[in-house]
Order: C-alpha cells, then structure tokens, then sequence
C-alpha cells in the first residue's frame, strides 16, 4: 500500500498551494491547520529548507462517521496534503495526500473501511483534478 496519493505539478509553489487548497474544497474538505514548515524551521532552528507545507484536511461528514466507529481516530485526523517544492528542481512542485486506507490498517477496524474508501476516492479525485488544470 502507498503512504500517499500524489501527483507533480510543474508551476509556481504559491499557485500549487492555491489550486490544491480549491482541489480539497471541490471535495467537500476545508483547511484547519497550515503549517509552513520552511518558515518554522528557519524561525526555530535557523535550517533551510524548500517550500514545504502540511495542510489538514478535513471533511467534516466522513470525520464524523471515523469517530463514530472508533474515537481514537482523532488522533489520525484531519487527513494531512502535503505540498512541496521538490528540492531537485525549482519548478517542480509534489502535492501529496496521506492514503485514508492507512486508518483501515493502523486500527485494524473493518467498519472503517467504507469511511476510508470514500476519503480516499474523494482525495484522490482532488489530487487528479490538479492533473487537468
């Protein structure tokens, strides 16, 4: 199994991160959390890095049935899409979304399967939408 759904796109980081953002809405998913990693680490550890940032997605009815089959969930969500300047080349941007099937396995729940398998076909769907654009 893949950790991560994903795709590359060849565009501007800024532009990569705003037509993922609208991907995840499309899909019925908000942002709760950004974390830009490139700055955090500049502002903690003085490190350099590229253009790195973890958004938490969350669709709030699939989040809702996660938890209703198993409360510990919580601690897997929101769903984490990554989007990054590959650090080999400046005009390649990685956007990656974590595989929902992985709650399925990490828990061992099988009434979390229908829940993961409709996260997972609603990222993968934002993910190959930012194919065609």
């Amino acid at each position: 199994m893949n950790l991560a759904l994903s795709t590359t796109l060849h565009t501007d980081f800024d532009e990569a991160l705003d037509r993922t953002r609208k991907a995840l809405s499309e899909q019925g998913f908000g942002i709760l959390t950004e974390i830009d990693m490139k700055a955090t680490l500049k502002a903690k550890l003085g490190a350099d890095m590229e253009d790195y940032r973890i958004l938490g997605a969350c669709n709030p009815p699939l989040a809702h049935r996660a938890v209703g089959v198993n409360r510990q969930i919580g601690l897997l969500l929101p769903c984490n899409v990554v989007v990054r300047r590959d650090p080999e080349s400046d005009d390649t941007i990685i956007v990656e979304a974590m595989n929902p099937d992985l709650m399925v396995q990490v828990t061992d729940e099988p009434a979390l399967e229908p829940i993961a398998e409709e996260a997972a076909t609603k990222l993968r769907a934002a993910i190959e939408s930012l194919r065609e654009r």
